[in-house]
């Protein structure tokens, strides 16, 4: 890679870092109306640790079989299994986990994971993104290595979702929002996730990230993506850390959400515009080593 593709590939995995740790020190948290509370002492405090969730270690998992230069399914498939022998997956989703399970037992990777309603979820979104990086890789590829774990039509859109707009902020120097978005819904199928994009681009590109919520922000790929995607878009408008503070606040899959949101932001800016106090708070997770390993 060039330095300034490798600059926007690195402020694209950090920035879905720092997204994933943030949002995950939230994730399933309820906001507790507590005016009328009466605490003996002193209100007990939250303490919101940061930790990467499957979100990373997912996508850290991909640039690692990416590095080789051979990606399949199969070899993928591989390495997700090789992470979570070591116990270094967590909060594996039901559908990934499966894919894992079915493998080990011997299945095709065409026969494992979820199919269906249970395979519509933001799991293989969330870990597409090191591919954007890549020229040899086709939509069917996508395809491919999203029903992997998710064998859904939605799910697919909304990981070629993301690979489609990193493609076009790698592409341009300067990012036009409008046409962005109209040339991803030109370039998508007729899905819900697609219908949920066209909503929003025509009626809440106005609107702040906790209106935009209200549509949906859980793990479902058709209310996770479009969310991510707007949300990641007010970055002019708020920032980078404003952005992904709203996205968590709005509850929902945080993790993932900030994660998505994250990866989309930091590929805009490159790694050396992220904000350098979010990068040293990520430095001290437990588990920083592993993207550290990615680019040395």
């Amino acid at each position: 890679m060039n330095s300034n593709l490798l600059d926007k590939f690195k402020g694209c995995i950090f920035g879905g870092a720092i997204g994933d740790a943030w949002g995950s020190s939230f994730e399933n948290l309820v906001e507790l109306k507590d005016s009328k509370i009466y605490f003996l002492g002193n209100k007990p405090e939250v303490n919101h640790i940061w930790q990467f969730t499957d979100d990373t270690i997912l996508t850290l998992a991909t640039c690692e079989v990416l590095k080789t230069g051979n990606c399949t399914p199969e070899l993928l498939g591989n390495k997700f299994i090789e992470y979570y022998n070591r116990n270094e997956i967590v909060g594996i989703g039901a559908s990934t986990m499966k894919f894992i399970n079915d493998l080990k037992a011997g299945y095709h990777w065409t026969q494992a994971g979820r199919k269906g309603e249970f395979g519509a979820g933001n799991g293989s979104a969330m870990r597409i993104a090191p591919f954007a990086f890549y020229d040899k890789y086709t939509r069917d590829d996508i395809r491919n290595f999203s029903r992997m774990t998710h064998n859904n039509d939605e799910a697919y859109v909304g990981a070629l979702s993301i690979y489609l707009i990193l493609k076009q902020i790698i592409k341009n120097e300067t990012i036009d929002f409008k046409h962005t978005i109209n040339d991803l819904i030109n370039k998508l199928p007729d899905t819900n996730v697609r219908d949920r994009i066209i909503e929003l681009n025509e009626n809440y590109l106005d609107r702040n990230i906790s209106d935009i919520a209200k549509l949906g922000n859980n793990g479902y790929v058709v209310n996770s993506i479009p969310f991510s995607i707007f949300s990641a878009f007010k970055l002019d408008e708020l920032g980078f850390e404003n952005v992904i503070s709203e996205v968590i606040n709005c509850g929902g899959d945080t993790d993932t959400n900030a994660s998505i949101a994250g990866q989309i932001m930091g590929t805009i800016l490159g790694y050396k515009k992220l904000p350098k106090d979010l990068i040293s708070k990520l430095e001290k997770t437990n588990k920083y080593y592993k993207i550290k390993n990615i680019f040395d």
